[in-house]
């Protein structure tokens, strides 16, 4: 903080929730344009867990190839294996579902696999053989020596062969699709202006493995970024665009951060989940006396921009241990003791107002804009939230290659459920929060949607009321604050 004087941390995370609301800066095309190649940014994390690269290209003739690149370790140095799939994509209309993403078909043609040492080979083929159905179960014969650069089929339109199952495979992910367009101030001293970012959101993955094979997605994972128009620097974005099924990418060694909590993080971007939540989050951690608040900004939109409430939620969380599932997480167990609601917008003031007397705060007193304490009622059942409530949690802190510090907490389930159980604890990461707060630093101040909302013509803070949309009035009553 010491070299950036003029900008105190507080107005930092200020600014940054502000900015967040600030959606004329993103763009998004409907339908998007997909042709040209797009790339992990990093390496990612899908439950289970697994470490993978993506690098995917899209034809102007529909058709395209996606290189999937698996590792054994979370850094993406180690590679096991590489997916080859190739298919068709048509993009369809906007989804009714996920307001700002398009629904897409896709048809695979063919997937095939690499592996890269003869632990891998032996592990998925074991996999193949004990699990697929007919067809599959000599998909190669035991001792088979490994052959490096070999590539085996693993699905064939023509042949009507499928063996992808036993490794969780589906391209779900391809059915949902988003580009988001914005602008990123250029960082080098001296040069001003800013240069293009397109970012590629394709579906969630289920974060239960049994369900990922059917599932239809209504969120978003990690994006990609074109190949050509990315965040800089990226020095995983050169390695993985290079890279083939013969050259898996190894990505740089990045320095092992301890767990340091303490301080306020906040969202990066406006932030999608499944059964359509838009929000932000904002927590600030206490580390000497273990106890957490966060803010929860929920929206209507994909831009963030149309508040439907606000939740406040505080308690303390235990000393965390290293994961013993999920390589460089820290496993913390979360008790949630306090809670705090202001609905934003008509509708969710008609739920609450309708909810059972003694489920949520005082029975039909809820007012636009007008903050309600709701631990006296246990929580609020209309909203999913529980009270008291422990939640066992995954987290993991890393630097960027702007060296600001992040924040992953783990993915929630994606049928809505609290990780209520040690064995209900994520294996996988939300979108990072950055800090914007130092440990010293810190302030909890009850930064409202209020002071970041828009006025109206007599300079009052507006708070628009929305239409009565009765799917949003539906997905309302089925949320988990999270």
């Amino acid at each position: 903080a010491a070299a950036e004087p003029p900008l105190r941390w507080e107005s930092r995370c200020r600014q940054q929730l502000r900015h967040l609301q600030d959606g004329t800066r993103i763009a998004a095309r409907l339908p998007p344009r997909l042709e040209g190649r797009w790339v992990s940014t990093g390496c990612e994390v899908r439950p289970g867990p697994e470490f993978l690269t993506r690098s995917y290209l899209f034809y102007a003739n529909r058709l395209f190839k996606a290189y999937q690149f698996y590792y054994w370790d979370p850094s993406c140095r180690d590679p096991s294996y590489t997916l080859v799939i190739k298919g068709k994509l048509r993009l369809r209309q906007a989804s009714w579902i996920t307001r700002g993403a398009t629904e897409a078909d896709y048809h695979l043609h063919k997937v095939g696999i690499v592996f890269h040492s003869q632990k891998a080979m032996r592990e998925v083929s074991s996999w193949i053989n004990q699990t697929s159905g007919q067809g599959c179960g000599g998909f190669l014969p035991p001792g088979r020596a490994w052959a490096p650069g070999a590539l085996y089929e693993l699905l064939s339109a023509k042949t009507e062969r499928d063996c992808t199952a036993a490794l969780g495979f589906a391209m779900h992910e391809l059915s949902l699709v988003r580009v988001e367009k914005h602008y990123q101030p250029l960082l080098q001293p001296g040069q001003s202006g800013s240069q293009l970012v397109e970012e590629l959101y394709l579906g969630d993955i289920h974060t239960d493995w049994v369900e990922r094979l059917h599932y239809r997605p209504t969120g978003y994972q990690r994006p990609l970024q074109s190949a050509v128009h990315h965040v800089h620097p990226c020095p995983a974005c050169g390695i993985i665009y290079r890279a083939d099924e013969h050259h898996p990418p190894i990505l740089p060694a990045g320095a092992q951060l301890p767990m340091q909590l303490s301080g306020s993080w906040v969202s990066t971007h406006c932030e999608v989940r499944p059964a359509v939540l838009f929000l932000t989050r904002y927590f600030i951690f206490h580390g000497n006396n273990h106890t957490w608040e966060g803010y929860y900004y929920h929206y209507s939109d994909p831009l963030c921009k149309q508040p439907t409430f606000t939740i406040y939620a505080s308690g303390h969380y235990s000393q965390g241990i290293p994961s013993s599932k999920v390589r460089g997480g820290t496993e913390l167990a979360f008790k949630v003791t306090q809670a705090r609601v202001t609905p934003m917008d008509q509708v969710t003031v008609m739920m609450l107002n309708s909810s059972e007397p003694g489920s949520c705060g005082l029975a039909s007193s809820w007012s636009a804009g007008v903050e309600q304490d709701i631990t006296a009622t246990n929580g609020c059942l209309a909203l999913g939230i529980k009270l008291p409530h422990t939640e066992y949690e995954l987290f993991k802190t890393e630097q960027d290659t702007r060296d600001r510090s992040l924040l992953y907490i783990g993915e929630r389930p994606t049928d809505g459920s609290s990780p209520d159980s040690p064995d209900k604890r994520p294996t996988s990461y939300q979108a990072p929060l950055v800090q914007c707060a130092g440990a010293s630093e810190e302030f909890s101040n009850y930064v409202s949607l209020k002071y970041l909302g828009r006025k109206d013509a007599n300079g009052k803070e507006a708070l628009k009321p929305l239409p009565v949309a009765f799917l949003l009035f539906i997905a309302l009553l089925f949320l988990r604050w999270d």
